[in-house]
C-alpha cells in the first residue's frame, strides 16, 4: 500500500510542478501536504471523486501588476505587485502582504496554500491568500515607503474588500505600511471599511495584533508540552530571527519562565547565555522597531558572543523557536538541534524547516509543531480584528489574549484527533493537514464543482 500512495503522490507532484515550473516552494509546501492526505484521501473516495486537492493546490484567482512610484531624487522606480487569491470556500480571502526583494509568485502562492489550511485550523470563517511585491522597505525614507504603499494600493483596492479579500501585514509591511495603504483606500473609495488587519489601534486596530503571532507560537509550545506534562518554565530557549514574531516570543517565554538566549537577523546571531530580559528585550525592540538596526548591536551593548553568518541552531536548548523566514532549519541544523538536546520546536515563520529536517523531528519523535499550526496566532488574532470591525466595537487586550488562547488550544486539539498514531506519538504535520483539509474540503463539496 505504500508504495502504492507514493506512485500517486509522485504522480499527482509531478502535474503539479508542470503546471507550476520553477515555483520550488510552491512545490515543496504542496508536497508535504499531499504526502499527508493521499492515505487519507484514499480512504474517503468522495474527496478524490470530486478532485478537492487538485482544485485546492489551484489558486481561484492572481493578479500581478505593475507598481510605478517616485523616489526622493525624483526618478521612477518601478516594482511588481501580486495578490494570490488561493481559496475562499469557507470565507473571504485572508493572509499578508510581503514587501522583500525575494518575494515571486512561486513564494507566494507557497504562503498562500499554506494561508488556506492554517486559516481552516483556526475555525473563523476565513479563506486563504497571500500578495506583496518586490519592493524593500529596507534604507527606504518614510516619504519612500508612503509614495510607494500608496500606488501600490491604488491597484490593489480594486481587488479587496471586507466581504472579498482582507490582507494584512507580513515580511516588510507593519503598521507603517499598513497606515499608508489603508489611507490611500480611503482616500480612493471614499469609505471606512475593515480592508486591512494590523491597522494602529486608534482606527480600527485590535490589541495584542502585533504580539499574536509570537504569543501563539509559545502557547502551541507550550500545549504539546504539557501532552508530556511539561512546561516551559525553566526551559532554554533558541530563536530565530528579530522582529516581531521573535520579539513577543522572547516576552511570552520571559513570561512563563524560559530562558531565550538567542536572536538573529540576516547578517548573524547573537547567544546570550543569561538570558535575554525584559530591559535586554526592550533594547531590541528599540533597535529593530525604530532605529531599524542589526542585532549584532545588541552583542556589542551587552558584551555577548556574535555568530555572524550563522543561524542559532548550534547552541544548546530544551525548545526551539524559528521565527525568521522560509526553509532557515536545514537538515544539519535538524540532526544538530537533535543531538544538543532539542526536544520542542515551535515555528513561529512559515515553513522554516526543509523537508528533510521535518522528517529528522519526526524520526526523533519530538515535539515538532508546523507553521500552519503553531504560528496560526497572528491570522487567528487578524480575525478577531475582522470581527471587532464588523461589529463596530473593541476588545480588550485580556479578551483578546483570551480568545487567542482557546484557538491556539482548539488547533492543538485537531491536530492530536487527526496526528496521533497507535503508539499514541502525535505527528502534528498530519493531524495539521488533514484538520485543515477536511473544513475546506467539504465547504467546497457542498457549494458544488466550481
Amino acid at each position: 500500500m505504500t508504495n502504492i500512495l507514493d506512485v500517486k503522490v509522485n504522480e499527482f507532484m509531478a502535474k503539479v510542478i508542470a503546471r507550476n515550473q520553477g515555483e520550488t516552494e510552491f512545490h515543496q509546501a504542496v508536497k508535504e501536504v499531499v504526502e499527508s492526505l493521499m492515505p487519507f484521501i484514499e480512504e474517503n473516495p468522495e474527496y478524490k471523486f470530486s478532485k478537492v486537492l487538485e482544485r485546492m493546490t489551484e489558486p481561484e484567482r492572481v493578479i500581478m501588476f505593475r507598481v510605478s512610484w517616485i523616489d526622493d531624487k525624483g526618478e521612477i522606480q518601478i516594482n511588481r505587485g501580486y495578490r494570490i487569491e488561493m481559496n475562499s470556500a469557507i470565507g473571504p480571502y485572508k493572509g499578508g502582504l510581503r514587501f522583500h526583494p525575494t518575494v515571486n509568485l512561486g513564494i507566494l502562492k507557497f504562503l498562500a496554500f499554506e494561508q488556506s489550511f492554517k486559516n481552516s485550523l483556526t475555525t473563523l470563517p476565513m479563506g486563504g491568500g497571500k500578495g506583496g511585491s518586490d519592493f524593500d522597505p529596507k534604507g527606504k525614507s518614510d516619504n519612500e515607503v508612503m509614495r510607494f504603499c500608496q500606488s501600490f494600493m491604488t491597484e490593489l483596492q480594486r481587488h479587496i474588500g471586507p466581504n472579498t479579500d482582507v490582507p494584512a501585514g507580513d515580511i516588510g509591511v507593519g503598521g507603517r505600511e499598513i497606515g499608508y495603504m489603508f489611507g490611500q483606500y480611503k482616500r480612493i473609495r471614499n469609505e471606512f471599511s475593515g480592508i486591512l488587519t494590523g491597522k494602529g489601534l486608534e482606527w480600527g486596530g485590535s490589541l495584542i495584533r502585533p504580539e499574536a503571532t509570537g504569543y501563539g507560537a509559545v502557547y502551541f509550545a507550550n500545549e504539546m508540552m504539557q501532552t508530556r506534562n511539561d512546561s516551559i518554565k525553566g526551559k532554554t530557549v533558541a530563536i530565530s530571527g528579530s522582529g516581531n514574531v521573535a520579539q513577543y516570543s522572547v516576552e511570552k517565554i520571559i513570561e512563563m519562565g524560559g530562558k531565550v538566549v538567542t536572536l538573529s537577523d540576516s547578517n548573524g546571531t547573537i547567544y546570550d547565555p543569561d538570558g535575554i530580559d525584559e530591559e535586554k528585550l526592550q533594547y531590541v525592540m528599540e533597535l529593530k522597531n525604530i532605529r531599524r538596526g542589526r542585532i549584532s548591536e545588541y552583542a556589542e551593548k551587552y558584551s555577548v558572543s556574535y555568530l555572524e553568518g550563522q543561524r542559532p541552531w548550534s547552541i544548546e536548548c530544551d525548545i526551539a523557536l524559528p521565527c525568521a523566514t522560509q526553509n532557515e532549519i536545514d537538515v544539519d541544523d535538524a540532526r544538530t538541534l537533535v543531538k544538543n538536546g532539542c526536544y520542542v520546536i515551535s515555528e513561529g515563520a512559515n515553513m522554516p524547516s526543509t523537508p528533510e529536517a521535518v522528517e529528522v523531528f519526526l524520526e526523533s519523535k519530538i515535539l515538532y509543531g508546523p507553521g500552519k499550526a503553531a504560528n496560526a496566532g497572528g491570522v487567528a488574532v487578524s480575525g478577531l480584528e475582522m470581527t471587532q470591525n464588523a461589529l463596530h466595537l473593541t476588545w480588550s487586550r485580556e479578551e483578546v489574549d483570551a480568545k487567542l488562547q482557546v484557538i491556539m488550544k482548539n488547533i492543538h486539539e485537531t491536530c492530536v484527533k487527526y496526528g496521533k498514531d497507535e503508539t499514541g506519538f502525535v505527528n502534528y504535520v498530519v493531524g495539521a493537514n488533514i484538520g485543515g483539509f477536511i473544513k475546506i474540503a467539504n465547504s467546497m463539496i457542498a457549494q458544488g464543482y466550481v
